[in-house]
């Protein structure tokens, strides 16, 4: 199925002129080596050009169209017109060996076979270069002596002359193709993937631009142990794909990587979309609504407007088919493979349906210097780690888990509850609005919480004897804090988590100590000792006793009270 969809994409962008033909591809390419007529290098021209990564600006290889790149593991086998340095030039960063002069012989062999009998001055000056140089006298020549370090660093290389580039010369083209069409002869099969007869991809191309993973690119489908094969079969012949699939799913696949803004990162897995039309409208869309930032938020919620009116959905100018195909996959790295996290395959209006869904379950009362309406995937995420660690990503499988049951709108996956509560006691109590959602979203979600859609700010009709108890706790916090202004750690530092789970063997000591500062409040601030008293009876008149032990739904409870009361009295100094 995801190799079906991404031949669907592939066609389509083909369609649009926005990807290679069969027998080319896409290539991030470093350095031109520019010849002269008679094959004489004149000098190294950089295609690199500079782009912001965030606040800082880094040179980026130019990506060109160029002869399909073969598949390297292992052993020596060389690219037509573009490749590395040990290739196209018979050096590397220390100079030159026998295993590099076997490389450089093979792109030679391999250009004079194919250039042979080609007519037009680019070919003839690379038919002279390969029969001329030399690559043990390399450093004898002043323009690969004076740029050794920067073609030497592992980059492509291409060839030109001037600013014509060798790909790009029609003679040169046409006897490439020539020699692509011709190059059939391998065992045929029924494909799985299109289900027609035709030669089957013996190796599959690399996948680029996943983190973590080989940067010469990581497969996707490939047999690399005979424990993995069957009858007798080697490599890809195991899952018979057509070389017309092969080379259609995988340049779709790193196309859709190289865009970085149609991507974003959970953990180590990397989430790619796209749409079955391939109109980048709805990446886009997609990209807002899964991870929107400060400055797009009334955009989003606009989008939601038009979602929960049923009225059409405007982007761009665009209205948007809510009824089209949307694809979002999960890759991850692992060695020279990748792994699926997940594949999800919906229409995009029940996509953005689910995505509302649960930013409804989310809301929740916010402080006031938070300008943001919608928590991104992402960010809620976040709130699960520890801000403070060098490592902030979150648990890769977790977050793989949570973003599918987001689009699913199904039940969340328990480990993103447990983590938030794990992340709220070993920081002593620390409930931002952002763990307050996740709790929230998760009681409603997954507990079935009905009387959580009155639950986004404090409800103080509420009887619920956990959520009357995280209340209380605030307001003994509050008074303590009264008492003692100048104080450093409360009574949330030492008492938090024993009062979260075991209330009974907390709440006395913190109600008797709670006298001493109330008394210290009628002799420094009058005024606040009938507030408390009023405030205290109004919640004691809730509890018969303290339970003995609160349950993980109660817990959650519990916070959602301790945070509602405490952003309560935030709003009345406001007010102030």
């Amino acid at each position: 199925m995801i190799l079906q969809a991404l031949t669907e994409y592939y066609e389509n962008l083909a369609e649009q002129g926005e990807v290679s033909r069969e027998g080319w591809c896409r290539a991030k390419v470093s350095w031109a080596v520019n010849l002269s007529g008679d094959g004489k290098i004149l000098g190294i021209i950089s295609l690199k050009r500079e782009e912001e990564r965030g606040k800082k600006k880094i040179a980026v290889p130019a990506s060109l169209t160029v002869p399909e790149m073969v598949t390297r593991s292992s052993g020596v086998s060389a690219n037509f017109l573009c490749d590395n340095s040990k290739y196209l030039l018979g050096i590397d960063a220390q100079g030159t060996n026998r295993r590099i002069l076997d490389c450089f012989q093979a792109a030679k062999e391999k250009h004079l076979r194919l250039l042979e009998g080609v007519e037009g001055e680019m070919a003839r000056a690379l038919r002279l270069y390969f029969e001329s140089w030399d690559p043990q006298k390399a450093a004898d020549c002043a323009e690969i002596r004076e740029n050794w370090d920067d073609v030497t660093d592992g980059g492509n290389l291409i060839f030109c002359q001037g600013t014509d580039y060798a790909q790009d010369d029609p003679a040169i083209r046409k006897a490439w193709e020539r020699e692509k069409n011709g190059a059939a002869g391998g065992p045929e099969g029924i494909c799985l993937v299109t289900g027609k007869r035709e030669e089957i991809a013996r190796i599959h191309r690399g996948i680029k631009g996943v983190p973590g993973a080989q940067s010469s690119g990581a497969a996707l489908v490939s047999f690399n142990a005979p424990a993995f094969e069957s009858y007798g079969k080697e490599q890809s012949y195991n899952a018979p794909v057509g070389k017309y699939a092969e080379f259609a799913y995988t340049t779709a696949l790193n196309d859709l990587l190289s865009h970085r803004e149609y991507t974003f990162q959970l953990g180590d897995t990397t989430v790619v979309f796209w749409a079955g039309s391939a109109e980048r409208v709805y990446q886009r869309t997609f990209s807002l609504s899964a991870a929107p930032g400060r400055d797009n938020q009334e955009e989003l919620k606009g989008i939601f407007e038009n979602l929960k009116c049923h009225r059409p959905i405007r982007v761009e100018g665009v209205e948007l088919n809510p009824e089209q195909k949307f694809y979002i996959l999960g890759l991850a790295p692992n060695a020279a493979r990748l792994s699926v996290r997940f594949f999800h395959q919906n229409s995009f209006g029940n996509i953005l349906e689910n995505l509302a869904r649960h930013y409804r379950r989310m809301e929740m009362i916010k402080p006031a210097w938070e300008d943001r309406e919608y928590l991104g995937i992402r960010e809620m995420l976040f709130e699960t780690v520890n801000q403070k660690s060098r490592e902030k990503s979150p648990i890769s499988s977790m977050a793989a888990m949570v973003l599918q049951a987001i689009l699913q709108g199904s039940r969340y996956p328990a480990s993103l509850y447990t983590d938030t509560l794990i992340r709220i006691r070993a920081e002593q109590g620390t409930v931002t609005w952002g763990r307050a959602g996740i709790v929230k979203a998760f009681l409603i979600r997954n507990y079935g919480w009905e009387k959580g859609e009155n639950y986004m700010g404090i409800n103080e009709d509420s009887k619920e004897v956990a959520y009357v108890l995280g209340r209380l706790f605030s307001v003994l916090e509050s008074i303590q804090k009264d008492a003692n202004p100048t104080i450093n750690a409360t009574i949330r530092d030492r008492y938090f988590n024993s009062a979260c789970t075991t209330p009974v063997s907390v709440f006395p000591i913190l109600i008797r100590l709670k006298n001493s500062h109330m008394k210290k409040l009628e002799r420094e601030k009058a005024s606040a000792k009938p507030y408390y008293e009023g405030l205290l009876g109004k919640l004691m008149e809730n509890l018969t006793a303290f339970p003995a032990r609160l349950s993980l739904e109660e817990q959650g409870q519990f916070i959602l009270g301790y945070y509602h009361q405490t952003q309560k009295k935030y709003e009345k100094r406001e007010e102030k």
